[in-house]
């Protein structure tokens, strides 16, 4: 799948605060592609499910 054919979410969460100061994830089967909101050209991550699980349960324990 090229990043073309990527379908973004952002978290209903990125509302609240700066605006723009948010991610946007676009999961696949077997990558989790993560880019800034403000700069959706930018730079992205690219991460396995398990990582990505792994991230989000040590953010939300920050």
């Amino acid at each position: 799948m090229s990043t073309a054919e990527l379908h973004w979410f952002k978290s209903s969460y990125s509302s609240s605060g700066e605006p723009g100061d948010c991610i946007e994830v676009a999961p696949t089967p077997t990558t989790v592609h993560v880019r800034d909101s403000k700069n959706a050209s930018g730079p992205r991550l690219a991460l396995t499910p398990e990582a990505w699980a792994d991230f989000v349960t040590y953010a939300s324990q920050s």
